[in-house]
């Protein structure tokens, strides 16, 4: 990342008065333009937004914007004190060496973070700046989301009924997270995988303030792949017919698709997806494992973090197979154990 730090400069380069806080003169004639279009065209904006569409549009991205943000922060805070307080060799010392069982290892560590995808991005994208190998950290990145505690309780919650739902959702995502992170030892590229650059320490500078200016740099910078990732969300989710999920879930292939297609475009977060899949009973069990898998491993708002952590080049290569991994697995599984 380029760090706030750097790209202020020195204190003795700032010119006095300069709030270094990325506030700058032009702003002002950009921020007066917007706020004489919004006066002027005020009536019909007042008129637009309270379409029913566009009340819809606002409720689904608000819902997912405050639904992920404070998980968000948490995977920037764990991320920014990672790359202040952890010594740079740790995490490649704790995890075996051979990479073959180092991902393992990493997916099971997954389950202690009790938080969503959300979190889980920032913080590989710090485990790989510390020296984890890639496969261990892409393990953790999608196994964090589904199987950590919060995420299988809700789970059990959602579906007093079928018990088996939990171990089969902890099997399904733990497998994939593991075939993941071989296919990416064995498959993948160092050049597809660029993720930001950690923030220098600027002399006379403690760890607090560096922990401070990360934390803030990282939020703006994924807080806006976030609502890039919601809009996109919102915009599709108003967009698809109500009905539309009566007429595919009799046919099983199609309603596994479906499914899995919805759990990318709604992007809700994995503590919360539980309840929503039980709530689609005209589905079977094994479609709807298959949209709590997928959900956590892809959606909008995950993608949109993934090119920010690591690189557009990354995501458009591992998202897709991610995705059909996921569906396998999950299928096979939900057909042996529901």
């Amino acid at each position: 990342m380029v760090s706030v730090i750097e790209r202020a400069g020195s204190p003795a380069d700032a010119p006095a008065g300069d709030d270094r806080g990325g506030w700058h003169p032009s702003a002002v004639p950009v921020l007066a333009l917007l706020l004489l279009l919004v006066t002027a065209f005020q009536g019909p904006l007042n008129l637009a937004l309270s379409a029913p569409v566009a009340r819809n549009w606002m409720t689904v991205f608000v819902a997912v914007v405050t639904q992920a943000l404070p998980f968000l922060v948490l995977g920037v805070l764990l991320s920014a004190a990672i790359a202040v307080f952890v010594p740079s060799g740790f995490f490649a010392r704790a995890l075996p060496k051979r990479p073959a069982m180092a991902v393992p290892v990493a997916g099971m560590a997954g389950a202690v973070l009790p938080g969503c995808e959300c979190a889980s991005v920032p913080v590989a994208g710090a485990l790989v700046r510390r020296g984890v190998t890639p496969a261990a950290a892409l393990a953790f990145l999608l196994s964090a989301p589904a199987i950590n505690p919060v995420v299988l309780t809700a789970t059990a919650v959602a579906f007093p009924r079928n018990p088996r739902m939990v171990l089969a959702r902890f099997v399904a995502s733990l497998l994939v997270a593991c075939v993941m992170g071989w296919f990416w030892q064995r498959l993948g590229r160092g050049d597809w995988l660029r993720p930001r650059a950690a923030a220098p320490e600027a002399p006379g500078r403690g760890r607090a303030a560096v922990l401070v200016a990360t934390v803030r740099h990282d939020v703006l910078q994924a807080g806006g792949f976030l609502v890039v990732g919601a809009v996109a969300a919102a915009t599709l989710q108003t967009l698809v017919p109500a009905g539309w999920l009566h007429r595919v879930a009799g046919v099983p292939v199609l309603s596994v698709l479906a499914l899995a297609i919805l759990a990318v475009l709604l992007s809700i977060c994995s503590e919360a997806d539980a309840f929503v899949a039980s709530s689609l009973t005209q589905f079977s069990l094994t479609a709807r494992l298959v949209f709590l898998v997928v959900g956590p491993m892809i959606d909008l708002k995950l993608f949109a973090l993934q090119v920010g952590t690591f690189g557009r080049r990354f995501a458009v290569r591992f998202a897709p197979a991610t995705f059909a991994v996921a569906i396998g697995v999950s299928t096979v599984v939900g057909l042996v154990l529901l």
